[in-house]
């Protein structure tokens, strides 16, 4: 037990003194940057503004109040409007729009007498009624909201209380900054705090993010560093210790400050110590932490944007055409004023006017004003409240449409942007992420190379296949028809917790009886039975069991076989132990993940290997022997020697010296099994891992098919069981995370077996082969080292042209020296404030130098179904497809081939260069290339051409003088594939091609690389896959599915574009065709803005009578039925080329509107001219009948009537009717002074009133029907033909719709062509052949 006490005290003090892990930064334990030589601790500043935070019931309160005076408290409010300020406010936003302004400048005009056209009242009802209705939908969604903030503001934790000097139930509306909040497993956090204390060993916590990012696997959480180790006890009446930290952002990946206790030792914060709101505690059984933002000042609430809101391109060409109508109002109402002055001049002392001293020109610019008043509704003030409520239906029925639901997910189509759901039907190019969109993101571990030597893994290709064929995968069965899980039971979650904070937690079918606080089982990402099971290669399989032997033959030889092993064990102990993974075991009995008990290594073969390690590693190892330790004889004894390969270091301590949770012996799995749960059977089962990304998941899971297997993490310790060997601890030291700027990660551990420090690094092989170096040692090393690696690299771009994602795995073994030397510099950067990144960024790259290399690993990644046929859809419908992928150039091709992106008749026009002026040369061989490939005269161009370009060349095309050569390029190509691009890159290119072409763009992906080019373009569509939903959570529109694009672009996109193209135009033309019966009439009442119809229904008409109709069309038309849209992609290029809403469209819609305007008005005029009929009366068949217009005007343009459609019509008739029969018998003094008391009811109980309307109809739509059946007739447009196929017979429809086809080009072989920068060297680009036996489709 002495030595056993003696290990464990040099281990904590390698942790906390300066020479090991540097947990603390005391106050002289790094020298300053600015003097060498001067022992004043380094300054550690936070940029910028900062806040303090001390215990709110600690020994400092009375400083607390000053201190915490300005932060905010943890009630949230996402609502805009309280029951006060909901008038005011709502009216104000409601006025930024222009043309309620508009209207309410004329509501204002009007109660100017000399300019009043109408009374006062009726002039409100347009605006008021407009208001009220985008009023009543603001309030109904702000009281949603406001239920939602009462739910979550009432929601309970556990709170420390001074008073009752204990923790007690708190709503979190009450919790404050400085509070103690102690939480229990599944409850939700309820504020940003720091992480002060978890019941886990080593401090550690688990939580889930879906409510923040929506990703399930866990996260990892470390208490702040010193205070596990000192057995800290959260006693908040005792915590004299004060953090400084930023002020409140939204950076929910950086967290920095630090925590200076009350002897001045300051320890460093970070983005591990932090638990976020709205996450949930996992896999720990109570946790205690310090609030620091509360409220909005959280990280979520900062990043809670709501609606994402854009500008359409329908939208911004009806601004265009508001402002012509504002011109045409303009002038009609100048020819009023005009008119009115000639008119007031001609005459002399009229006995019907009052005379008055006003001049014809001033009594003109009167008229001018109140002719903006009569002809009011020639601005569409209505159209824009039907515009939002044709996108509310449009987007009902495209989140409703079953073919988006998604059974595994349980979900569909998301519509996050409200406002541009007809950009959809307009997108011209459409760029796409690879992995996760393109692909299943399910990685499969599908072949390996170690030490030059290939593993091709055959069993494990044909297992593949297998589930492509039947469909094995869990994940593709229906929920009634998959196998239940094993139940995810959370290891420290029994007991008892509050569950009113709880997330939900229905037990699985036939569960019922399960207790209360069991947690709902949980799916662990990237875990799938076709991710998990791999069959490992016999040849592999049988060189790793070599070290089950009982003799290890290939030791006495010493040669490349030897040498071989270490770098198999090597390279399956990266693919274990150089990861992020969480581990957890389903149904344990352990209230806390403990590492296991690791049982004695067989003695002999720990000898044998420490030998062959000692041998062959890189560099030697040289045995460092504890002070004082003796030697002897009985020094080569097993027993010793493994106690010395164990404790040659205090970090290492032996396997029979690790304890349990209760600080005992290790007992016999006999004794184990008798004492778990009170005698219940203990069980043997395997971890379930819990990953980041796919790639570790995958890495891990082939490890594990090869015994080697990671058993259990901490912050400091992993414990991994390696084949013929058993259980064996790896102290882990550091852990360099993966970033996209170094694209690799590293791990720094303590070789279980050696003792020695290594690096274990995996990452891409176009960065890890420029690490790699000839190992130092014998001569014989370095020439083995070039033919490892050209053997690597070769069967690397093989693996590239099968479609497979590529990871090189490399080590670097470390002298003692050298890693203290690093440490120190590590220790800084850690502890640092300022600069903390690019410290650690240095850092990382120093130590990833010099690097062995093991081997590299194949991993599958298979098309999602439909994948292929959206694309070639897509392509068929003009869009133009681009791949923005980081993958290397072969495995993006070769995908490209397999999703049908590229087409057996293209040629591959390949760019690679190092600098801006090969780039230019570059770019000017390549488009000489397409003009030398232009068919002559006469023939016909079969092949396209398809760009592919490096990520390195890219950074030289998006620079100024290159752009216009990269489009102009890049436009006389069919596709464009675009590898090892960073996301800085794609952002920029969508950025290039939406600004300087002037297209519409799409932006599809998965993760949180794609974020920035799906906020950069026009539609950003997410894909709620395997990698959370930071895309979603950014998008315009969310889908399960990349095949759903194809129905959502060519179907809804097509319908939403054409129906508010059609709505808009229909808008404009009934508004003019109506006012200029007004204008029509000012020539013979001397422009004096009177008119022949009463005010309501002047007003109404708009407004009321014929406003329903359009919107039942915007939502429910249908031009051509989904399937002939699906099977005739062509039809798509309508929206794209706007034949819907052209300048020429809108313009031939007001002439017609001017036409039927004046037959309408003319008609009736001739027909009742010389009789004594009354101003009223005469507007009577002219109302009348432009109702009629109007109505069947909006039938001849529809191209759907269905028994709802004639309901509206018929309606909005009858409404009309109803109306002036009923004001013609009740209204005595409702129009003063002229009162139509009667006139209606008398004139429409006349036939020849009818047979006035009836030909007056006729007349006007005569042309429109005429020009519709001779164009249709004689050279019909495809939307035409397409709609023409929906009325034949199911089997002519096929035959019709298979002849259109036949009418295109046939496809011939595969060119390629490859121009290459010449300071380059390297091979040719092969040609494209999809292998589907690697990329499944």
């Amino acid at each position: 037990m002495e030595r056993l006490r003696q290990a464990q005290l040099q281990w904590q003090q390698l942790l906390s003194s300066e020479s090991g892990r540097g947990w603390y930064m005391p106050p002289v334990a790094i020298p300053p940057k600015s003097a060498s030589g001067s022992t004043d601790p380094p300054v550690h500043k936070i940029p910028g503004k900062r806040r303090t935070v001390i215990a709110r019931h600690g020994p400092y309160q009375s400083e607390y109040h000053g201190i915490s005076k300005g932060y905010q408290g943890n009630s949230i409010r996402t609502t805009k409007y309280t029951l006060i300020s909901f008038i005011p406010i709502n009216l104000f936003e409601q006025f930024h729009r222009a043309a309620n302004l508009y209207f309410l400048f004329l509501v204002v005009l009007n109660w100017v007498p000399v300019v009043e056209a109408f009374q006062k009242e009726i002039t409100m009802i347009p605006l008021v009624v407009v208001l009220t209705v985008i009023a009543f939908k603001d309030a109904l969604e702000d009281y949603r909201r406001y239920r939602f903030d009462k739910k979550i503001n009432n929601l309970v934790a556990k709170v420390y209380s001074g008073k009752q000097q204990g923790y007690v139930d708190q709503r979190w509306k009450d919790v404050r900054v400085g509070d103690f909040v102690r939480l229990s497993c599944n409850e939700i956090i309820p504020a940003d705090m720091v992480l002060l204390y978890s019941s886990e060993p080593d401090g550690m916590c688990h939580i889930e993010t879906a409510n923040l990012d929506g990703e399930t696997n866990l996260k990892q959480r470390q208490v702040v560093r010193g205070l596990a180790d000192q057995g800290f006890e959260m006693t908040p009446e005792k915590f004299t210790s004060r953090i400084e930290c930023e002020s409140p952002n939204n950076d929910l990946s950086r967290f920095r400050g630090f925590m200076e206790h009350s002897n001045k030792m300051r320890v460093g914060l970070h983005n591990e110590n932090l638990l976020l709101r709205s996450c949930t505690i996992r896999n720990t059984e109570e946790v205690v932490g310090i609030v620091v933002y509360a409220g909005h000042e959280t990280k979520s609430m900062k990043n809670n944007g709501g609606l994402r809101y854009k500008r359409s391109k329908l939208e911004r060409r009806l601004n265009v055409d508001v402002l012509w109508s504002v011109v045409l109002l303009f002038v009609m109402c100048l020819t009023a004023a005009i008119g009115h002055g000639l008119w007031l001049s001609g005459l002399k002392d009229p006995p019907f006017m009052i005379p008055d001293d006003t001049s014809p020109v001033l009594a003109g610019f009167y008229m001018f004003w109140t002719m903006i008043i009569v002809l009011q509704v020639l601005i569409p003030i209505s159209l824009y409240v039907s515009i939002e409520i044709v996108k509310l239906g449009q987007i009902y029925f495209i989140q409703n449409d079953a073919d988006f639901y998604n059974e595994w997910l349980d979900s569909t189509v998301q519509c996050r942007a409200l406002n541009i759901t007809e950009d959809l039907g307009q997108i011209q190019h459409l760029f796409s992420d690879k992995t996760g969109t393109l692909t299943e993101n399910k990685m499969v571990f599908r072949r390996c190379t170690i030490a030059g030597v290939e593993y091709p893994h055959e069993d494990n290709a044909r297992r593949l296949e297998l589930y492509e064929e039947q469909d094995w995968d869990d994940e593709a069965l229906p929920a009634s028809l998959r196998k239940p899980r094993p139940r995810m039971q959370s290891l420290s979650c029994n007991s008892a917790t509050s569950m009113n904070s709880h997330t939900p937690c229905d037990p699985e079918p036939g569960h019922q009886g399960d207790p209360q606080d069991t947690p709902s089982p949980r799916h662990a990402a990237f875990s799938s039975r076709m991710e998990k099971e791999v069959l490992p290669d016999p040849l592999l399989l049988l060189k790793l069991n070599t070290l089950s032997s009982p003799e290890l033959p290939l030791l006495d030889g010493g040669g490349d076989a030897s040498l071989e092993i270490t770098y198999i064990v090597d390279f399956f102990l990266a693919l274990a132990v150089c990861n992020t993974v969480v581990v957890s075991v389903p149904q344990q009995k352990q209230h806390t993940l403990q590492i296991p008990d690791v049982p004695r290594t067989p003695l002999k073969s720990l000898e044998d290997l420490k030998l062959l390690f000692q041998r062959f590693g890189i560099p030697r190892f040289t045995s460092i022997s504890p002070s004082g330790a003796e030697t002897s004889p009985g020094g080569n004894n097993p027993t010793r020697f493994a106690q010395r390969i164990f404790s040659r270091t205090s970090a290492v301590p032996p396997p029979s010296m690790w304890m349990d949770a209760r600080g005992e012996e290790p007992q016999a799995a006999g004794s184990r099994a008798e004492q778990a749960g009170g005698g219940a059977e203990w069980v043997e089962v395997g971890p379930v891992y819990e990953a980041e990304s796919p790639d570790e998941a995958a890495l891990v899971h082939a490890a594990r098919a090869y015994g080697c297997t990671l058993r259990a993490r901490t912050s400091g310790q992993l414990v991994t069981e390696l084949p013929g060997i058993g259980r064996l601890p790896v102290p882990l030291l550091h852990v360099l995370p993966f970033d996209s700027t170094r694209k690799r990660m590293s791990v720094v551990v303590r070789h279980p077996l050696t003792g020695e420090v290594v690096v274990y690094t995996k990452g891409a092989d176009s960065v890890i082969m420029d690490l790699v170096a000839p190992p130092k040692g014998d001569a014989q090393t370095p020439e083995k080292h070039r033919d490892i690696r050209g053997e690597t690299q070769r069967f690397l771009d093989e693996y590239a042209r099968e479609g497979l994602r590529t990871l090189c795995i490399a080590k670097k073994v470390l002298e003692e020296e050298e890693y203290e030397t690093w440490l120190k510099h590590h220790v800084f950067a850690e502890t640092s404030i300022e600069n903390r990144e690019e410290l650690l960024m240095e850092s990382a790259q120093k130590l990833e130098t010099g690097l062995t290399l093991l081997g590299a690993t194949g991993i599958m990644d298979r098309l999602q179904e439909d994948v292929p046929e959206t694309i070639e859809a897509l392509q068929q419908a003009g869009i133009r497809v681009w791949i923005l992928t980081g993958d290397k150039q072969e495995t993006a091709v070769n995908i490209a081939c397999a999703c049908r992106l590229l087409r057996h008749s293209d040629r591959l026009l390949t760019a690679n260069c190092s600098s801006k002026e090969a780039c230019e040369v570059l770019l000017a061989d390549l488009r000489a290339v397409i003009h030398s490939s232009r068919p002559g005269p006469g023939l016909e161009e079969k092949a396209g051409f398809t760009l592919v370009i490096d990520g390195q060349t890219l950074d030289w095309a998006v620079q100024d003088g290159l752009e216009e050569a990269f489009l102009e390029l890049t436009q006389q190509c069919r596709a464009v594939i675009c590898c090892r691009s960073t996301p800085l890159q794609k952002s920029q290119v969508v950025r290039l091609v939406r600004d300087r072409l002037g297209v519409t763009t799409l932006a599809i992906g998965d993760g949180a690389n794609d974020v920035s080019m799906i906020q950069v373009a026009d539609v950003g569509v997410g894909i709620s896959g395997q990698e959370g939903m930071q895309a979603v959570m950014s998008s315009d529109f969310a889908v399960s599915r990349f095949k759903h694009l194809r129905k959502l672009l060519l179907v809804h996109g097509h319908w939403c574009y054409t129906r508010l193209a059609n709505m808009t135009l229909y808008f404009f033309y009934k508004n003019v065709a109506y006012v200029n019966l007004l204008f029509w009439y000012q020539f013979y009442c001397g422009f004096s803005g009177a008119t022949m119809t009463n005010y309501w229904v002047l007003i109404f008409f708009n407004l009321l009578f014929t406003s329903a109709p359009p919107i039942i069309y915007g939502i429910l038309d249908k031009d051509v039925s989904a399937d002939t849209l699906l099977q005739l992609p062509e039809l798509y290029q309508a929206g794209q080329n706007s034949q819907a809403y052209l300048p020429s469209m809108f313009w031939f819609t007001m002439l017609d509107a001017l036409y039927q305007s004046l037959i309408c008005f003319f008609i009736p005029y001739l027909a009742y001219a010389g009789s004594d009929i009354s101003v009223f009366s005469f507007g009577t068949p002219i109302n009348t009948s432009a109702l009629f217009i109007i109505l069947l005007h909006q039938v001849i343009e529809g191209h759907t009537m269905t028994w709802l459609h004639g309901v509206v019509l018929l309606g909005s008739a009858l409404f009309y009717f109803a109306f002036t029969l009923v004001f013609s018998v009740i209204c005595v003094t409702c129009n003063s002074p002229a009162n139509p008391l009667g006139i209606e009811t008398r004139y429409m109980s006349d036939p020849v009133f009818y047979c006035v309307c009836a030909l007056t109809t006729l007349l006007a739509l005569l042309p429109r029907v005429l020009y519709r059946c001779v164009r249709n007739s004689l050279c019909p447009s495809d939307i035409v033909r397409g709609s023409l196929l929906d009325k034949l017979g199911l089997d002519e429809r096929h035959a019709r719709i298979q002849n259109w086809r036949d009418g295109r080009t046939h496809a011939g072989p595969l060119l390629t062509t490859t121009v290459t920068d010449p300071t380059l060297t390297g091979g040719h680009f092969t040609v494209c052949s999809a292998n589907t036996r690697s990329v499944l489709s």
